[in-house]
C-alpha cells in the first residue's frame, strides 16, 4: 500500500493518476476541510481524512503502508505559521510516525535551494523539514525540484492572472534575468512512479528540473504568447514588490503574487540538466508546447468572479 500526502494538491492529483495507471494500491491523506476534496476523477483511491498535525490520525493512516510519498503543500511558496505547521511540523510528525508504523521508504518533495541559512522562509522551512526526515531514521529519498508547472499550478496560471490585471505594463522583480528550470508536473509524477521500481538503489537526495534554463522574462514571454496578452515588462525592486504583494494578500481572496513568490524569484533556481535522463532515462518536456492549458480563458474575468463569489459566501 502506498500513502500519498497532499492527494488533492497540484502535484498530488497528477501523481495519483499516474500511480493508478501503474497499478499501485493507493491511500490518500487529505486534510479535513468544508469543501469537497478535489481528487482526480476516475481514480480509485482510499481516502483518509486527517491533518499532518494530528499524530494519532497520521499513525492510523499509516497502518499497512510500506511506502509514503509526501508532497503535502510543496508547491505553495508562502511563509509564516501555515508554512511552519505544514512543511516543518507536519513533516516531522509524518516521518516519526512512519518509523513507528514500520514504513519501509519515504519520498519527500522539497525545493531547489533548501538551506537552513537561506534568507528566504520557504527555503529554510524545506531544509528544516529535510532534517526531520533524515533524523527520524526512516529510509528515505529527498527530491528537490525546480519550479513546477501545469494546469492549476501556482506558477504559470498566476503569471497569466498577473498579466491580465496589469494594463499595458507588468512589474517584474529585478531585471527578470534570474534563471529557472521549469519542470512539467506530469514529468515529475512519472519520475516518482518510476522511482518506486528502484527504491533499494535510491540515494538520500536528488535535485531535478526541466531540460532547459529559462529566465523569468523568457517564461513570461511564453505565457504572453499562449494567452495572447502583450505587456511591457518593467523591472522593479523586490522590496517594493513584496510590499505590494503583502497588501494584495490581505485585500484579495487569491492574489496572483505573494511575498513568498517574490522571494522565490530573487535568485537562480537551477540544477544539472541531465539528472532525470541519467537517473531514470526520462527526458523531461520543453516548456514551449506544454502551455496550451493557458489558452482560451479570460484570466482577468475569472479572477474577478472568484473574488465576487468569495464576498457572496462562496468561500468554504
Amino acid at each position: 500500500m502506498l500513502l500519498v500526502t497532499g492527494g488533492t494538491s497540484f502535484v498530488g492529483r497528477a501523481l495519483l493518476r499516474q500511480l493508478t495507471m501503474a497499478g499501485y494500491p493507493l491511500r490518500a491523506l487529505i486534510r479535513p476541510a468544508r469543501q469537497i476534496p478535489n481528487l482526480p476523477l476516475g481514480v480509485p483511491v482510499e481516502a483518509t481524512l486527517t491533518s499532518l498535525g494530528d499524530r494519532r490520525g497520521v499513525r492510523a493512516a499509516l497502518v499497512g503502508v510500506k511506502t509514503v510519498i509526501h508532497v503535502g503543500e510543496a508547491l505553495d511558496p508562502g511563509c509564516g505559521e501555515r508554512l511552519r505547521q505544514s512543511d516543518v511540523e507536519g513533516t516531522r510528525n509524518l516521518a516519526e510516525a512512519a518509523v513507528e508504523a514500520g514504513v519501509e521508504h519515504l519520498i519527500f518533495l522539497s525545493h531547489l535551494g533548501a538551506d537552513r541559512t537561506s534568507a528566504y522562509p520557504l527555503q529554510r522551512a524545506k531544509a528544516e523539514a529535510e532534517e526531520h526526515v533524515r533524523s527520524s531514521g526512516v529510509r528515505h529519498t529527498i527530491l528537490r525540484t525546480a519550479v513546477l508547472y501545469g494546469p492549476d499550478d501556482h506558477f504559470t496560471t498566476n503569471l497569466a492572472v498577473l498579466l491580465a490585471l496589469s494594463p499595458l505594463i507588468t512589474l517584474i522583480p529585478g531585471d527578470g534575468k534570474i534563471r529557472m528550470q521549469p519542470l512539467w508536473v506530469e514529468d515529475l509524477a512519472t519520475c516518482i512512479t518510476w522511482m518506486l521500481d528502484a527504491l533499494e538503489s535510491l540515494r538520500d537526495l536528488y535535485e531535478v528540473g526541466g531540460p532547459e534554463y529559462l529566465s523569468l522574462i523568457e517564461i513570461l514571454r511564453l505565457v504572453m504568447a499562449e494567452t495572447g496578452m502583450t505587456r511591457l515588462l518593467i523591472p522593479a525592486r523586490a522590496p517594493y514588490l513584496k510590499s505590494l504583494a503583502w497588501v494584495a494578500e490581505r485585500v484579495f481572496r487569491a492574489s496572483p503574487i505573494s511575498p513568498g513568490w517574490v522571494d522565490y524569484l530573487a535568485v537562480n533556481r537551477t540544477t544539472a540538466l541531465d539528472t532525470l535522463p541519467r537517473m531514470l532515462g526520462l527526458q523531461p518536456s520543453l516548456m514551449q508546447g506544454k502551455l496550451t492549458y493557458l489558452r482560451g480563458r479570460n484570466w482577468g474575468w475569472d479572477w474577478i468572479t472568484g473574488q465576487l463569489s468569495a464576498r457572496d459566501g462562496g468561500r468554504t
